[in-house]
């Protein structure tokens, strides 16, 4: 708690109070957020630094990092740009900026960065290993392996190098250097599983039974939880007539991959091998949910339903197989064996005809590996949390990232699944939801119109700009029933008075405070009945516009949820209310922001970013203006603008826009 009090406090600062503050301890500080996982905060602490100092480079690089953590690249990208133009010899921007690239698949972009950077630190470890990964990914192994060789030179015992020389060599197709270098690997770091796990897939390429079994078994026993391990020795348990090992191993895979059709393809050929044919059959309907174009497993679960009898079953399989892969031959004889045994004896004689004719073209004719088959090469389990520098944390993988922290934003937030549906209406109302999600947001949730009339204290509290407003309990319902009670005996009273001005002022205030009562009890009928009162006493109260406007979209929407007919007039009449406010009072920015999100709720997206623009021009730091323009462009397809405004929404706090990121770029 006192950590969240600090932080809210220190957010709500004046940057008058804040160009005080030592801005390299602010920096200091968010990169401790940085560095243990904080990054949504991490970047609230850069920002400030950037506010009181734009022209400093580093905290554009550190943003930049917090961005990449939680998917942001478009973002992360801009920043390293920023920080470059600032500081163009600083190689840690570079290397970042490369990384963005590695990570996009502009793998050029990405081995021009790394050199760049190896310019300034020529040494550096971290940049070089890099270069060789993007190097072996562009398919120049001799180049990659140069880098490697270059660091094994001043550290003969890593194991780690001669793992990465391993898989280069692997992906370059030679074996036998694999084969050496995760050797090496094992010899110097026997605890890992990883070293033992590419040991035992280059040995089992290499037909060293014995060898490969014992590899995989030292990787399992040293802790390893990668399904590919299991799904291997279970192909060597089986090739050495050990079923019953074979099939507690891929019984295994499946529990640690759930989501892997191999697991289940493998397991089904082994229990298709024993004859336990619907157990069989399961796993391959599972197989082809998981992986719906893998011709082979079609075949076996075709396989599998002729031993079953299931005919027209198999018939469909094997059809599907010779639609997609038409040179097939196995396909057509087949298939024509379960036309036969549904009595098609026609069908089954033009099947076999067209396997004739197409045997005359030998050269047309395609094979299937309908075989057991390896699980991919484990990539090596990096530790990124040091990647960057000192403070930078990579992402983890895992299912547990959900219930990992206490807090919502902290960890890597991108993970965690958010609808696609735009930020809601700003209101007005004296209350308001507030969290250490909420508090991030750098939206000014302010207007001078407001101020000056909470000033007044002319109603029982403070008007408060919101999203979210909060939800009333029983208790706090009965209290403003009270109150509306009380207002309406003082109304019927002032009504009887108001021939005199100070009268009309003092109605009008009762007026609004009622109105407001109503909408906290959601009778939005008679708030729309009070507001319009006091508009007719003084026209130049432009909040009570915008709430008539807010109110009047409540009352359409219960309409709707009710299943009642709504009046065309009633929308073109709240539009006409956000039009009065904005056009006597300009700055205010949340009539913006209200009407384009109607125009959204119309699909007039064009007209919708109009205004999201004004909204924005007017508070560069409407987080929320930014969200929703950004899912706006994306619905009409502009998908890199809208990425760019998620970023920026990212930055500005709703750090629910990354997990929108992730899935939209």
């Amino acid at each position: 708690m006192k950590k969240l009090w600090f932080i809210v406090l220190w957010l709500c600062m004046s940057m008058g109070a804040m160009a005080q503050l030592n801005t390299d301890r602010i920096t200091a500080i968010g990169r401790n957020a940085l560095y243990f996982d904080d990054y949504v905060l991490s970047i609230q602490y850069f920002n400030q630094v950037i506010k009181l100092k734009p022209y400093l480079s580093e905290p554009y690089m550190l943003r930049a990092i917090a961005k990449i953590q939680l998917g942001d690249y478009t973002g992360a990208e801009m920043d390293c740009n920023a920080a470059i133009e600032r500081n163009p010899f600083q190689p840690g921007a570079y290397y970042t900026r490369g990384f963005i690239y590695r990570q996009t698949g502009q793998l050029e972009k990405a081995e021009k960065d790394f050199s760049e950077a190896l310019i300034f630190a020529p040494e550096n470890r971290t940049y070089i290993a890099m270069r060789a990964d993007v190097l072996a990914e562009m398919k120049q192994y001799d180049l990659a392996l140069q880098d490697i060789n270059h660091l094994l030179h001043r550290d003969p015992q890593s194991a780690a190098l001669h793992f990465e020389k391993g898989s280069i060599c692997l992906r370059s197709g030679d074996t036998i250097c694999a084969l050496s270098s995760f050797e090496k690997a094992t010899e110097y770091d026997s605890q890992n599983p990883s070293n033992w796990s590419a040991l035992g897939l280059v040995q089992l390429m290499l037909d060293k039974t014995n060898e490969a079994l014992s590899s995989l078994s030292h990787s399992i026993n040293q802790g390893s939880k990668w399904a590919g391990d299991y799904i291997n020795r279970g192909i060597l348990y089986y090739e050495l007539n050990n079923y019953r090992s074979a099939l507690a191993d891929y019984d295994q895979a499946v529990s640690l991959a759930p989501r892997d059709a191999q697991c289940y393809y493998n397991r089904g050929m082994l229990r298709q091998e024993l004859g336990d044919y619907n157990r069989a059959l399961e796993d391959f309907v599972q197989a082809l949910n998981l992986a719906p174009d893998r011709i082979e497993i079609y075949y076996q679960r075709g396989m599998v339903q002729l031993q079953l009898r299931q005919w027209q079953e198999a018939l469909n399989d094997f059809q599907t197989i010779i639609q997609r892969k038409p040179y097939f031959l196995p396909a057509y004889y087949l298939a024509a064996q379960a036309e036969t045994s549904l009595g098609h004896d026609k069908e089954a004689y033009m099947l076999r005809q067209e396997a004739y004719n197409l045997e005359q073209k030998k050269d047309s004719i395609q094979a299937l590996s309908t075989n057991m088959q390896l699980a991919e090469s484990q990539p090596q389990q990096r530790d990124r949390r040091k990647e960057f520098s000192a403070m930078a944390a990579q992402n983890q993988e895992g299912n547990d990232e959900e219930n990992k922290y206490d807090s919502d934003t902290r960890g890597s937030v991108q993970k965690r699944y958010t609808d696609v549906v735009n930020e809601p209406n700003i209101l007005l109302s004296y209350y308001a939801i507030h969290s250490n999600a909420t508090t991030l947001r750098q939206t000014n949730y302010s207007h001078v119109t407001v101020d000056n009339y909470n000033r007044l204290q002319q109603l029982p509290a403070m008007l408060r700009f919101t999203t979210q407003e909060m939800p009333l309990t029983a208790d706090m319902v009965n209290q403003h029933f009270a109150q509306i009670s009380t207002l309406s005996q003082q109304i019927t009273m002032l009504e009887q008075m108001a021939a005199a001005t100070n009268i009309n002022t003092q109605l009008c205030g009762a007026y609004i405070a009622r109105a407001f009562e109503f909408a906290l009890v959601q009778d939005y009928s008679s708030a729309l009945d009070d507001i319009t009162r006091a508009i007719l006493i003084d026209g130049t109260l432009y909040f009570a516009y915008f709430c008539r406007a807010n109110w009047r979209y409540k009352l359409l929407e219960y309409k709707r949820a009710m299943g009642e007919a709504t009046d065309k007039a009633d929308f073109e009449l709240m539009m006409r209310d956000y039009d009065y406010v904005i056009n006597h009072v300009q700055d205010f920015s949340f009539a913006y922001y209200n009407k384009a999100n109607m125009l959204c709720i119309q699909q007039d997206f064009k007209a919708a970013i109009a205004y999201y623009n004004q909204a924005i021009e007017v508070d560069s730091d409407f987080a929320e203006a930014y969200f929703n323009r950004g899912l706006t462009y994306i619905y009409i397809g502009e998908n890199d603008k809208g990425i760019a405004d998620l970023s920026k929404a990212g930055e500005l706090g709703i750090y629910q826009a990354y997990n929108l990121i992730t899935r939209f770029q």
